[in-house]
């Protein structure tokens, strides 16, 4: 490993960052359709769900920050992608830094922005009736898995940002994952769904990261859900590093 690794990477989230400051939209952007979903379920739908519980929005949030998640790293392929396109990874190889630190550098950035998203969609869940019972340590837990899933989503970002010959391809793979909860028990629960459906939703990560997250929020056991969830997230991450840096390599 390169020696100034870590500051050529500090260097790099640095400037991805300020990217991100000086276009706070997309922040914002990706914040607007959770909380859109939000609302409608809360206030619009939630009344013929039956989800066994008095407050829905508890029921509600875990599914729907995995979804902010899911939609803020096609962040992270477009901007590779266009760093790509431009040259400018190419420029950033020509000098003497490490080049691994390019590529960490959007990794990191996506960490940062899609921990902005989930902080604001949970101060908005706060504002609609979310309560949690959860000390610092099962908080600290939740932040782990949110962390872990998006820092998993992000690789698989990088690969589409890499591979794609086009915006559109970069970015288009997010769109089964932000739907991805809808066949979870993010929304109702998997009991009552048909047989097929169902055995999707119960042997997909969503599932098993919404129940792991919902039982650390109500201080609920959590039982085998957090082991599946750590599992699924893990193998979903050294999958996608591999291929993320076999396509930086391939294309640098």
């Amino acid at each position: 490993m390169n020696e100034h690794f870590f500051s050529d990477m500090s260097v790099m989230l640095g400037r991805s960052m300020r990217h991100i400051m000086r276009s706070m939209d997309t922040i914002i952007t990706v914040c607007i359709t959770p909380i859109a979903m939000l609302l409608l379920f809360v206030y619009v739908l939630g009344g013929a769900i039956q989800a066994g519980t008095d407050n829905y929005v508890n029921y509600l949030l875990p599914g729907i920050l995995l979804m902010a998640i899911a939609s803020g790293i096609s962040y992270t392929a477009y901007r590779l992608f266009q760093d790509k396109q431009r040259g400018i990874i190419e420029r950033f190889h020509s000098m003497p830094i490490a080049r691994s630190a390019v590529l960490w550098g959007h990794v990191l950035t996506s960490l940062v922005s899609n921990a902005l998203s989930v902080v604001v969609i949970i101060l908005v869940a706060l504002i609609m009736g979310f309560r949690s019972s959860a000390g610092i340590l099962e908080w600290l837990a939740v932040a782990g898995i949110l962390m872990l899933f998006t820092l998993a989503l992000t690789w698989v970002a990088a690969i589409a940002g890499l591979a794609a010959n086009s915006m559109e391809g970069a970015t288009a793979f997010s769109y089964p994952l932000i739907f991805l909860p809808f066949i979870s028990s993010a929304f109702v629960p998997t009991e009552s769904m048909p047989a097929v459906v169902r055995a999707f939703a119960e042997n997909q990560p969503v599932t098993s990261i919404v129940e792991a997250i919902r039982a650390l929020l109500s201080t609920q056991p959590v039982g085998d859900e957090i082991w599946v969830a750590l599992a699924w997230c893990l193998g979903i991450l050294v999958v996608a590093y591999f291929f993320a840096v076999r396509a930086y390599k391939k294309g640098n």
